[in-house]
This record gives structure tokens, sequence and C-alpha cells, in this order.
């Protein structure tokens, strides 16, 4: 499979209103970001954040109200039908519902953008059975959708966006429409695609879940805006905003809900949630507590890696003189999050 060099993608105070007779709507406000050659960026918020309306204006389905978008420095706004098709040959779309056509086989659907692009019959033949073998699939060619699970059908998606060798990846809620175990094993294989063919990736979702097992980077967006943009492991680690962190609460469930809170609150002792990170100086707090005559016991929590980082949070329930566990509380407070769960 050839190598390539991933395309940059850039917004500039886009805006996008949508008009009629008696309202407006604004789908994109001022948003402004850039995704870097070789990036698998997660744009992701709730339904009617505007992730959706945002992706068209990268393949120019839609054009700005106002702003720009730029394709390897290169304004899309504006751009005459005839080029806008050629630009659109270099981006693979990828959806949500798959979109295969029924009428052709798994090796049919895959030819079909290359019978578009004019290629010869021998070397269109040859592509299929690379692609097909790249994405798993070397013996289902011959099978029509209906014979294919939900998995293979985006396994035949994701080869057919690959057939003309884009160096940009759209996927619209590409994983959706499957279950968990085949979710990450598509997200595997689009993660080999970008580590493999150096394609830019961008992956609109509602799932935080699918951000933490791909992406590099996420933009997070709530009505039309950007409200927070950063590598994965800072916006995991310290969200910024309420929409995200109800997005990572979502991922890494490390923090007792309700009903847990309740069921620990039942005990004796007090709990506090800490947030763990490499310079938290959780243990060293901890272990201070011991020699105060505090008992300590973790009791909810998850640590967990991303880009080459470990954080977490762990609530603890500590029995013991107050003096000492106020103590614990004012330390950890300098140095990182640190909650108390009252009754």
């Amino acid at each position: 499979m050839p190598q390539r060099h991933g395309t940059r993608v850039e917004f500039r105070n886009l805006s996008k209103v949508f008009k009629n007779k008696k309202t407006e709507t604004a789908a994109l406000q001022d948003v402004s970001f850039a995704i870097e050659p070789g990036q698998i960026v997660g744009i992701i918020g709730y339904s009617g954040a505007g992730k959706s309306t945002l992706v068209r204006m990268i393949n120019a389905l839609d054009t700005p109200t106002s702003g720009d978008v730029l394709l390897d420095g290169t304004s899309i706004v504006g751009l005459p039908e005839k080029k806008l098709r050629t630009i659109r040959r270099d981006i693979g779309m990828i959806f949500q519902q798959f979109n295969l056509l029924t009428s052709r086989t798994a090796a049919g659907n895959i030819e079909y953008p290359l019978q578009l692009a004019g290629m010869p019959k021998a070397e269109r033949t040859k592509r299929v059975k690379e692609l097909l073998e790249f994405v798993g699939l070397a013996d289902k060619g011959g099978n029509y959708p209906e014979q294919l699970s939900g998995g293979q059908k985006q396994r035949v998606g994701i080869a057919r966006a690959l057939a003309v060798n884009p160096s940009l990846l759209l996927a619209d809620e590409a994983t959706s429409a499957l279950d968990p175990t085949t979710t990450h094993e598509v997200l595997e294989l689009l993660r080999r695609v970008n580590k493999e063919l150096g394609i830019t990736i961008v992956v609109i979702t509602h799932e935080m879940e699918v951000v933490r097992s791909i992406a590099d980077h996420v933009v997070v967006m709530e009505n039309g805006r950007v409200v927070e943009n950063g590598s994965v492991y800072e916006v995991f680690s310290h969200p910024q905003t309420d929409t995200a962190a109800k997005f990572v609460s979502t991922s890494l469930r490390n923090t007792p809900d309700l009903v847990e809170a309740d069921d620990l609150l039942a005990h004796e002792g007090r709990l506090f949630t800490v947030n763990l990170t490499e310079h938290s100086g959780f243990f060293t707090a901890a272990a201070k507590l011991a020699e105060a005559g505090v008992t300590i016991a973790i009791v909810h929590g998850g640590i967990t890696t991303l880009q080459r980082h470990s954080f977490g949070k762990v609530t603890v329930r500590l029995n013991g003189p107050d003096a000492a566990i106020e103590e614990f509380y004012a330390t950890l407070a300098r140095t990182t999050d640190i909650e108390e769960i009252q009754r």
C-alpha cells in the first residue's frame, strides 16, 4: 500500500447560519483550529453541536456563511465545482450506515471509485485484491453486502474510501452502528491506516471512548462552537469545560456515580476522590496518614494511560484523627484536585 503525506486542514473564523422564512440557526460559530498532517483528530459533541456541518465544510459539500477552510494552505471556499471534484478525489469518506451499493459485491463496491477515476481493468483488479487483503477480507470479495456482518461492511467501506489513495479520511460516526467488539476492531484498522499509510484522519463522534481509542487530538464542540481543543491526554486528564468533563466521565468511569456514592457513604469514615497524575503527591501524603494513625482504603477508582502518560482518580475512605485527615486534604489540594464526598 502506498504511503501518503497527510493533508493539513485549517478552519479560520468559520461560521454557518441556516436560514428559512422565519428563523435562523447558527450551526457553526467562529470556529478556528488546525489539523496537522498525519494526525488523527476526534471531533466530539452532542447532537446539534455542529460536528457533521463542520465535516461537510472539509469536502465542500456545504459552504460557510463566513470564514475559510484551507487544505494544505489552499482555500477551498468559493472554488468552482470542477476544481472541487479534483480536491474531493483526495478525500475518502466512511459513513455510519456504510452506504454500500447492494447490487455490487464487496469487490465491486471497492472497484466503483476506481472505475469512476478511469483506472484500467487490470490495475483495478490488482488494487481491489490489495485492499481486500489490507482490511482482512481477502475471502469476502464475492460476497454481497447482505451476506456481510456490520463490521465486515464497514471494512469494505474503509477499503472503498482508500481505493483512490487519499491523503485525508473523514469518518462520520463510523462506529455508531457497531457493537463494542466490532467497534474496537474497526478503530484498530483505522489506526493502522494512519500509521502505515500516513493519512490524516478526522473522526466525527459522540462517543468519548472512540476518541480515547484512536485519536491523538480532540476538539470538543457545543452549540456550534469549539469549547475545548487539545491533546487527548490534556483533555482527558484536565478537562476545562463541563461539556468535556461529562464526555470524559462516560469513558473513564473512575468516580462513583450517585448510587455507588450512597453505598460507600453507608460505612464509617470520610470519603475523598483524588486526581492522580505523575506529580499529585498522593502516595507520599498517604504514607503520612498511616504514621498519624489513619487507616486508608481505596474503595473506587481507575487508572489509564494515554500518549505515554498515566493518570486517573481514586476514591479513598479514611478513618482516624480529623486533624491528620485535614492535613492530608490541605497537602494534596496544593498539588492536585481533591474533593470530599459529603453525606
